[in-house]
């Protein structure tokens, strides 16, 4: 079986994708932009908040060796997801929640995670506000942003 794509905002993309990039299972990571109205925006660009566009994490996964359901948890446990725009000291729309599905199926699982998380009580008395998107056309970010952490030998930033 082949891979298959996941696509994820929670924050600025550099933290994001150092998360993601170590869980077994996701074979490939790219940073982009996604869900905005400009055609090929730069970072510059995204950054004015004017867009529309997340900062997004879009990876390649097996799914034989980890699950859609798995990579969920991991972006419910990496950011906040009851902060409107805003993570740590970044605010912004481009800083949004937001989970891009590539399929109905992906769709359901996401709805599911937050019907799940929020009858556990895990957020109270905040509300989780992540959007639940069909994927757009995916950017990628300068080749500078790509393992940003990584390339200057940092582990996480900080969230």
């Amino acid at each position: 079986m082949g891979t298959e794509k996941a696509t994820f905002g929670a924050g600025c993309f550099w933290g994001v994708e150092a998360s993601f990039a170590a869980i077994p299972g996701v074979v490939a990571t790219a940073v982009g932009y996604e869900g905005g109205k400009l055609d090929n925006p730069s970072y510059k660009d995204v950054c004015t908040d004017a867009t529309g566009h997340a900062e997004v994490v879009e990876l390649d996964f097996d799914p034989e060796k980890i699950t859609y359901d798995q990579l969920l948890d991991a972006f419910f446990n990496l950011h906040d997801p009851t902060t409107m725009n805003r993570q740590g000291p970044d605010w912004g729309t481009q800083y949004r929640s937001v989970i891009f599905f590539h399929s109905p199926q992906q769709e359901a699982a996401a709805r599911a995670k937050i019907d799940q998380l929020t009858a556990e009580g895990r957020y109270k008395p905040k509300r989780i506000v992540t959007q639940v998107v069909p994927a757009e056309t995916f950017w990628r970010a300068e080749d500078y942003h790509q393992r940003y952490l990584e390339k200057r030998g940092l582990s996480s930033c900080h969230l």
